[in-house]
């Protein structure tokens, strides 16, 4: 059998139901379950798809209740007329950005089609069911667990990820040999989806946090994770053992140890610096298989400089600084 899981929505959704469900039925409200319906409908996943899921469904309630009354009261109380009022009803939400609501103002819409008359007392009842069935939503919402372990977790494992395939390419510069099969490419470029995915979620439950130090540093290590494909082909490619390739496996060496969440990109730039000049002052390759082997190398530098560039763009939290890291 599998596993019964309960996440934190599926929890506050049955607690807030319930909730709303007995707020309705405590103040005397006619078809009080609807509270209910309201409420699961919107808790989300994060603050804002919260937010903006109690803002289309209370507006498309309010556009429900003023169609209900224009087309019924108008017309008839007649199923035609209701098909009718949901042809006009439904591109006229999509054309307000509210079409999220729709599901929502249907039930508004047929509680009001079974009452066959629309009074004050009414409308007064299914506006009290919207405010408590998107209220409690909305409150029970206000919580949400923080993702920073998780999000924690992913950076250490891309980080690690990475040390492996620089720590590989280290060995091969200075052998020509390796057994190793790549998996850490395939699982990095998984993590990184999976790990900007939760970012973002981050991101929408925090109203007032513009950016997000998460989002923009998977974000980054995508950038440089795309470098390091373009490499590894590039390493492997270079069969001639030049002087050229150890000077750049003793920097890969030194990078390797420096990755971390912080950001002292410069500094290992100003080293790929110094390590540009002294290829520029090495004797000039004797052969084409030299010439080649050390254009490779030049343009594999030139590639870490980049790899280096993107990740001194990274705006790093203190919090986060710790020690020489790249």
């Amino acid at each position: 059998m599998f596993p019964l899981k309960i996440g934190y929505r599926t929890i506050k959704t049955a607690i807030g139901a319930a909730a709303a469900i007995s707020i309705a039925q405590f103040v005397g409200l006619n078809s009080f379950a609807s509270a209910g319906i309201l409420t699961i409908l919107c808790v989300q996943s994060s603050k804002k798809k919260s937010l903006h899921a109690a803002y289309s469904r209370f507006f498309a309630c309010m556009l429900a209740i003023a169609f209900s009354f224009v087309f019924f009261e108008t017309i008839a109380y007649h199923p035609v007329v209701l098909g009718l009022l949901l042809l006009l009803f439904i591109p006229v939400t999509v054309r307000f950005k509210i079409s999220e609501g729709i599901v929502t103002s249907t039930v508004i819409i047929l509680h009001l089609y079974t009452s066959k008359n629309i009074t004050l007392a009414i409308v007064s009842n299914e506006i009290a069911l919207i405010v408590i069935g998107i209220g409690v939503a909305l409150l029970v919402n206000l919580y949400m667990p923080s993702l920073d372990t998780k999000l924690r977790q992913y950076q250490v494992e891309i980080e690690n990820n990475f040390r492996t395939i620089f720590q590989e390419m280290v060995a091969y510069l200075r052998t020509n040999e390796s057994r190793w099969v790549g998996e850490e490419i395939l699982e990095t470029a998984r993590l990184l989806e999976e790990a900007k995915s939760l970012a973002f979620r981050d991101v929408q439950n925090h109203f007032l946090r513009a950016q997000d130090y998460y989002y923009h540093y998977f974000k980054t290590r995508e950038k440089q994770f795309e470098i390091i494909e373009r490499i590894l082909p590039m390493v492997t490619s270079i069969d001639l053992l030049v002087n050229q390739r150890y000077m750049i496996a003793d920097f890969l060496e030194k990078l390797t140890d420096a990755i971390h969440p912080g950001n002292t990109a410069q500094l290992y730039l100003t080293r790929l610096y110094e390590l540009q000049d002294q290829f520029k002052e090495e004797p000039l390759p004797t052969t084409r298989d030299e010439f080649e082997a050390r254009a490779q190398l030049f343009q594999l530098l030139k590639e870490l400089e980049q790899y280096l560039s993107i990740k001194k763009s990274l705006k790093v939290d203190q919090l986060f600084v710790k020690g020489h890291n790249t």
